[in-house]
């Protein structure tokens, strides 16, 4: 079974989105910094209100797919079609913008930390068009495995096999096959993952440190806040540093179609955008 290498690292950059929410963008930091189908991975984590209180208010999306994973905090979904969701640790918001979704997504806290991740998972051609959708997904349906060593893996979306155990995450029916898994490792600690492998993969660091072997055969430290973009191949294999890891890994199948994105909407041609901008200026982007 081929292994993959580490082909780049993409250090994450602080910025701001929404009303002044403070994130670290990975990938979607450039149009260079992206993964098919991966267009965006932002990690938000602090415990001053200023940095996270006026939140995402209102505003849409068209083409792609967002998933947002709590740590820590509360937050509140609301969108045109009628859903409301709050998020509390450990839970998962799934939506699939297709022709249109407009929503928000506000703190429900006034103190105390705010953290977690959003990733937007961009959608084929066929399906841009399609009917918007959301599901919440409580920590609770995510299946999550713990041994006497330390190690932690929740499995949001894909499979996971340990031993003769199979877990599998709740998510299921996404035409580019996401694997979406949470793993938490001991100092030392060893990771191997068994992905197919047309897939895309990568890794992102949110504590500690990962190491892995580079393209060039060396051993390669990948640190928090850097997202390792890994080569082709059937197997992942990563090992923690001295204070143990956590990370997140993620793998799809690439799509392989043009993107073109202005801001919330992602299309495959520029008049796609400008079309998604007339709708929305028109107020019939979802209808």
């Amino acid at each position: 079974m081929s292994s993959r290498r580490v082909q780049r690292l993409i250090a994450a950059q602080r910025t701001s989105d929404g009303a002044g929410v403070t994130l670290y963008r990975s990938l979607g930091q450039s149009q260079f910094a992206r993964l098919d189908p991966f267009l965006m991975l932002d990690e938000f984590g602090s415990d001053r209100p200023d940095e996270y209180i006026a939140g995402f208010p209102a505003h849409p999306h068209r083409g792609f797919e967002t998933v947002t994973y709590m740590l820590e905090g509360r937050m509140r979904h609301e969108d045109h079609l009628g859903n409301v969701g709050l998020l509390g640790a450990g839970d998962v918001q799934w939506m699939t913008a297709g022709r249109g979704i407009i929503h928000s997504e506000m703190p429900q806290q006034q103190s105390g930390r705010m953290r977690g991740f959003q990733l937007w998972i961009n959608l084929p051609a066929r399906e841009k068009m399609g009917p918007a959708g959301y599901r919440d997904i409580a920590a609770a349906q995510i299946p999550e495995f713990r041994d006497a060593t330390g190690l932690r893996v929740k499995v949001v979306a894909g499979r996971w096999q340990h031993d003769d155990r199979v877990f599998e995450g709740p998510v299921s029916g996404v035409s580019t096959a996401p694997v979406y898994i949470d793993v938490e490792l001991p100092a030392g600690g060893r990771f191997v993952e068994s992905l197919p492998a047309t897939h895309s993969a990568l890794v992102y660091v949110f504590e500690g440190e990962l190491q892995a072997e580079s393209e060039q055969g060396a051993r390669l430290a990948i640190v928090r806040r850097h997202a390792a973009i890994f080569g082709a191949g059937e197997r992942l294999e990563v090992s923690a540093g001295e204070q143990g890891a956590r990370f997140l890994m993620l793998a799809a199948a690439p799509i392989g179609e043009p993107v073109v994105q202005y801001g919330p909407f992602v299309m495959t041609t520029r008049a796609e955008i400008e079309q998604a901008i007339a709708d929305y200026q028109a107020g019939r982007l979802t209808g």
